[in-house]
C-alpha cells in the first residue's frame, strides 16, 4: 500500500467527487494538503458548495492519475482536524496563504482511507491492487475481472 500512498504524496492534484443536495455527483479538482499514514487532509472555505455537500453527505471519492498509474480512494470527510495540523497545512501551502489571510479563516477536513485501488498499466499484465479497511487487506486482483 505504501506505493499508493507515495503516489498520492507526489500527485496531490486530484479529481474529487462528492454528492450534491439533489443527489447528483459533483467532481472538481482538489489538492491533497497532507498525507499521514492512511489519512488524507484537505482545506476549503465554508462558503463553498463542496463544504455544504460534505456536511450533508460526507462520502468522498478521489482519483489521482499520472502516466500509466492511477489511484482511486474512497472514504468519509471528518471535520475534527487538530489545530496543529490546520496550522501546518496552511503554513506549508503558499497558495492558501495568498488566498486566505489566516489559517483560521479556512475549514479543514480529513479522510481516513476506507478503500483504495492502485492501477498500473505499465507492465503486461497490468497491476491492480485493492485495499479494504474493513478487512485490512491490500491484495493483488485480476485486472481483467468483470
Amino acid at each position: 500500500m505504501q506505493e499508493a500512498l507515495n503516489f498520492l504524496k507526489q500527485n496531490k492534484d486530484v479529481a474529487f467527487a462528492t454528492v450534491s443536495a439533489d443527489a447528483r455527483p459533483m467532481v472538481r479538482v482538489f489538492q491533497i494538503m497532507k498525507v499521514d499514514g492512511t489519512t488524507l487532509y484537505f482545506a476549503t472555505s465554508s462558503r463553498k458548495n463542496v463544504y455544504q455537500e460534505l456536511q450533508a453527505n460526507p462520502a468522498i471519492e478521489l482519483l489521482a492519475y499520472k502516466g500509466n498509474i492511477s489511484v482511486r480512494v474512497g472514504g468519509e470527510a471528518r471535520f475534527d482536524v487538530a489545530d496543529d495540523d490546520q496550522k501546518e497545512i496552511y503554513d506549508t501551502n503558499p497558495v492558501l496563504q495568498r488566498l486566505y489571510p489566516d489559517y483560521r479563516t479556512m475549514t479543514y477536513f480529513s479522510m481516513e482511507i476506507d478503500h483504495l485501488d492502485y492501477y498500473d498499466l505499465t507492465p503486461t499484465p497490468p497491476i491492480l491492487r485493492h485495499y479494504d479497511k474493513a478487512t485490512g487487506q491490500y491484495q493483488d486482483l485480476d485486472p481483467y475481472r468483470k
